[in-house]
């Protein structure tokens, strides 16, 4: 029997996409295809599910529809994709994905809906003016669907080519999808290997709650879930894009993480993950926020019911530090680990952000600053930094510098990290955890190991160049070689010239 492999996957959806070009942003294409990769697979599974109930009770249909109610999902008849695909020619095809979609939340309410109730579907719409008039809109929808009919795409996991083949494909659409989308990349996608690195640096523990509070299509959830080596954990997100959130969910789905909680929401103005009317607290906490976001709600700051901004309100144009705050506050007191990733103005920016810098760092929360390479992230080519928190650091005061700005491989379009850069930066933070690294250089032009008294010497500023020499010295320039090199070059000239000289005379031209 032939599986299923990755490669069917991307060719079925690279054809769907065909679909939808130039109609709409390369950045909404994921929302139709991969809702629809997504109803694909929960059919072929529940259609796998029913064929081995009915073989247990002997071609009972009763007894095998009985069973499968207590089954991962609920799919209504009108809702498996086999339906919509024999109505693909309808022509309200749009409206009869949409109850699909809407049927299937109202059958497997908490799965596939938020805690108000409302379906994880709602923010897409298969029926919008969007995709075209009447006849053109009809036209992508079939053949939409006639892509996914496509006999080589059989999601039933008895025909996979892996157990975990589904999630990793869809992984590896959502990345390629960010890849196209431009500057609207960096609101649902984190790069895998930053993703990986962060999740190495907060390794977190078997029996671990870990949260990502701008979880987008929830990829670095993911890494750090898997980091635990274990199935001992729970995951946590909360995304504030709605059709981004429903990526999440459904990404959580087909990685097997069905006890996953994600929540849609502003996570500053409406932080949705809470036990009672505190917030939820975690072990890890893990994010890649927006970078200084504009208007992130500074005017309710002040008055925080979850007072998260005691330390201080950053400004109303730059929201890094509130989610930063956000996260320290849903850590756990003593044990609590924070991963984010932010743009450098965060680590050397004065007023209001100073002051907060300088709080964490007199509470000893801070662990390690690392540089980034350029041109990493989709959408953005500024380096970014790493900033790890730990709410159990002890008595070790020091900071661990690190510069990783020119470790990486080099791309045509975007720079990545190696699994050797990777290594490299992760091994220098466990030295440093495990306080084996003394205050000083520990490897020239890389790392370095600051001193409570340094970083307050130099005004709580975490620039990195302040403690990591990347001076570079220029090579000597040997003088009397460069003379004799340019000799060497006029003689030649000369030489040349008189031969233009004779051709020139020869042919009768001065």
């Amino acid at each position: 029997m032939s599986k299923t492999t990755k490669e069917d996957i991307f060719k079925v959806v690279w054809r769907a996409c065909d679909s939808f070009r130039g109609v709409i942003d390369p950045a909404q294409y994921k929302d139709y295809v991969l809702t629809m990769l997504f109803i694909k697979y929960v059919s072929d599974v529940w259609k796998d599910k029913m064929e081995q109930y009915l073989e247990k009770y002997n071609g009972d249909k009763d007894r095998a529809e009985w069973a499968m109610r207590r089954e991962r999902f609920v799919v209504p008849p009108h809702s498996r994709f086999d339906y919509l695909y024999q109505h693909r020619n309808e022509a309200n095809i749009g409206e009869l994905i949409n109850q699909g979609l809407e049927a299937l939340e109202e059958e497997n309410p908490g799965k596939l809906s938020g805690e108000d109730g409302s379906g994880v579907f709602r923010n897409i719409d298969f029926n919008t003016s969007n995709l075209g008039d009447v006849k053109d809109k009809n036209t992508r929808l079939k053949n939409l669907l006639i892509d996914f009919s496509d006999k080589k795409l059989d999601l039933r996991p008895s025909h996979l080519d892996g157990s975990d083949i589904i999630g990793d494909a869809y992984e590896f659409l959502i990345a390629h999808f960010a890849s196209d989308a431009g500057k609207k990349a960096g609101e649902f996608y984190t790069p895998k290997e930053v993703s990986t690195l962060l999740a190495k640096l907060t390794r977190s523990k078997p029996g671990a709650r870990i949260c990502d509070p701008t979880c987008g299509s929830g990829s670095l959830l993911i890494k750090a879930g898997k980091e635990v080596g274990t199935d001992n954990f729970s995951l946590y997100g909360q995304e504030a894009n709605g059709s981004t959130w429903a990526l999440a969910v459904m990404n959580m789905f087909l990685h097997g993480m069905d006890n996953a909680t994600i929540r849609w929401g502003d996570t500053i103005r409406n932080p949705k993950l809470k036990e009672g009317d505190t917030l939820m607290k975690f072990d890890t906490v893990v994010a890649n926020p927006p970078f200084s976001l504009d208007k992130w709600g500074a005017e309710e700051a002040a008055a925080d019911t979850h007072n998260r901004f005691w330390r201080g309100v950053p400004p109303k144009s730059k929201g890094d530090w509130a989610f930063i705050s956000h996260m320290i506050e849903t850590a756990y007191e003593g044990k609590g680990k924070v991963g984010v990733v932010v743009p450098h103005g965060v680590l050397f920016r004065g007023s209001s952000e100073g002051k907060i810098r300088q709080k964490t760092i007199e509470e000893n929360l801070l662990e390690t600053v690392i540089g980034l390479p350029a041109n990493l992230f989709f959408g953005t080519g500024i380096p970014a930094a790493i900033l790890v928190f730990n709410k159990g650091k002890g008595d070790n005061k020091n900071v661990l510098f690190i510069d990783a700005s020119q470790h990486y491989e080099q791309g045509k379009n975007q720079n990545r990290l190696r699994d050797e850069d990777i290594q490299k930066i992760v091994d220098t933070h466990r030295q440093f955890e495990a306080g084996k690294l003394n205050p000083g250089v520990v490897e020239d032009k890389f790392a370095y190991v600051a001193t409570f008294e340094e970083i307050k010497e130099n005004e709580f500023n975490l620039n990195i160049p302040r403690y990591v020499d990347t001076f570079e010295e220029e090579e000597e320039v040997d003088l009397k070689a460069v003379q004799q090199r340019i000799a060497q070059l006029e003689k030649e000239l000369s030489e040349v010239q008189g031969q233009m000289a004779d051709y020139l005379k020869e042919l009768g031209l001065n």
